[in-house]
């Protein structure tokens, strides 16, 4: 394509569910619910019904006031409703396959293996993911109860498990750190991403049915289904907090040492100012200014990783124009991060049993060189930048043998016998169709 083609890329944003590309308010209360299909014409009834108050992506107004609704599948879901397996066929594999069958490539071994997973997660039985979002929880809670009479009134669908999550006006997630920093442009949305040194990526990245940055267009058939789709990765993640907490206060000097770590270990200080841009002290102003907080990349100011090291997380996750094996445009992805639970108050250094962490959704067109290349290849390996096994400090599938470098002159700094600090608790692979394929799937016939 040429320059001039490029530029005339529009997405179909009325047609695609505004989950997929729209970053979320703050603050804001969100609740995951998952269905299973036990009657196929109650299922298609759901289909209708939601079609009509999930929100798209051109809508500036919800249907649901200040509430966005999604709605996703999974290969099972769409199995349910009577999907003809020559359309099932044609989606991504490792979509059919199912997170929990792919449970080894993505490092979900030892506690995070599926047979620990939270029940129903990870199982034939989960159908549909409805994800709702509101400005708080009252509000939240006010619209799940209109739309609870949709689905009680059909006894064929049953809501078989509930998250509740929230964001807090800090932004922060459980470990303390401001997230949902990062997140890319996508040609064709009008929506600007937060690095404005990184091109648009093109829409087929994130969007079926448009090119991608390797010029190819993924569809599943017919076009009507697949198009203005997307897949969705849903993953409940368990944060020990205390945890983090002790493993930074035994390995540090005190506490400025403390925050260094545990920036060294993220790239960024828990304010969200980068290491790139501030480098020796935390700057809560940038951390919180988004119009700063992302500008930055890697390879020209620092490839050897003095400020930002080459193992850190967001490194890791997005290594920008860094020299590593891969080429990094073609494993972005859109993440969203919402936390769950209570937080552990500040200073507590023991685990209080309560579950809390992170729901985190993935939005990409190619499960395969996006979510689970990013797992397997960056997250739990350390080979694309020189570090051998090494995996990610903050989520990565460690047994309590690996370590962390962080590049200093004239000795580098080694933390050792690094914890594994998330404990993977389920997850759905999933496929999240535009509106007109949702209201296709409501009309199916046997």
């Amino acid at each position: 394509m040429s320059e001039d083609t490029q530029a005339q890329v529009k997405l179909e944003l009325d047609d695609i569910q505004r989950g997929v590309l729209s970053p979320r308010p703050t603050p804001y209360a969100a609740t995951y619910i998952l269905f299973r299909i036990d009657d196929r014409d109650h299922g298609r009834e759901l289909m209708r019904r939601v079609s009509a108050v999930v929100t798209s992506a051109a809508d500036t107004v919800s249907p649901l006031s200040e509430t966005w609704v999604s709605v996703a599948l999974t290969y099972h879901g769409l199995k349910a409703l009577g999907v003809p397996q020559k359309w099932l066929d044609t989606f991504a594999w490792e979509f059919r396959q199912g997170m929990a069958a792919r449970a080894t490539v993505l490092g979900d071994v030892g506690e995070s293996s599926p047979d620990n997973w939270e029940s129903p997660l990870g199982t034939p039985d989960v159908h549909v993911v409805l994800v709702a979002l509101a400005p708080d929880s009252a509000r939240l809670e006010a619209a799940i109860d209109r739309a609870r009479p949709a689905y009680e009134a059909l006894p064929g669908v049953t809501a078989i498990w509930r998250q509740n999550c929230h964001a807090l006006p800090t932004e922060t997630e459980p470990f303390g750190y401001r997230d949902g920093i990062s997140h890319p442009a996508v040609e064709g949305s009008g929506i600007a991403g937060s690095n404005p040194l990184e091109a648009p990526l093109k829409a087929g990245e994130f969007v079926l049915g448009y090119r991608d940055e390797l010029g190819g267009i993924q569809t599943p058939q017919p076009d009507v289904l697949g198009r203005n789709g997307t897949y969705v990765v849903f993953r409940k993640l368990h944060q020990r907090v205390a945890l983090f907490r002790r493993y930074l206060k035994d390995n540090a000097t005190g506490p400025e040492d403390e925050e260094l770590l545990a920036a060294k270990l993220m790239g960024r200080w828990r304010s969200g100012a980068p290491l790139a841009l501030s480098p020796r002290h935390d700057d809560p102003g940038l951390g919180a200014d988004r119009t700063r907080n992302n500008i930055f990349l890697f390879e020209q100011d620092d490839p050897a990783g003095f400020a930002t090291p080459g193992g850190c997380h967001i490194r890791r996750g997005n290594p920008r124009d860094a020299r590593v094996a891969g080429v990094p445009r073609l494993h972005r992805m859109i993440r969203r991060g919402t936390a769950y639970g209570p937080p552990l108050p500040e200073g507590v250094l023991e685990d209080d049993g309560a579950d809390r962490g992170l729901m985190f959704a993935f939005v990409g067109a190619h499960l395969g060189r996006q979510f689970e290349f990013v797992q397997s290849e960056w997250m739990n390996d350390g080979v694309f930048f020189g570090a051998g096994g090494a995996k990610d400090p903050v989520i990565g599938s460690t047994d309590g043998s690996g370590d962390f470098t962080i590049p200093r002159r004239p000795v580098r700094r080694r933390l050792l016998s690094t914890p594994r600090f998330v404990v993977t608790r389920g997850g759905e692979y999933c496929f999240m169709p535009g509106l007109t394929a949702l209201r296709r799937l409501g009309d199916l016939t046997d």
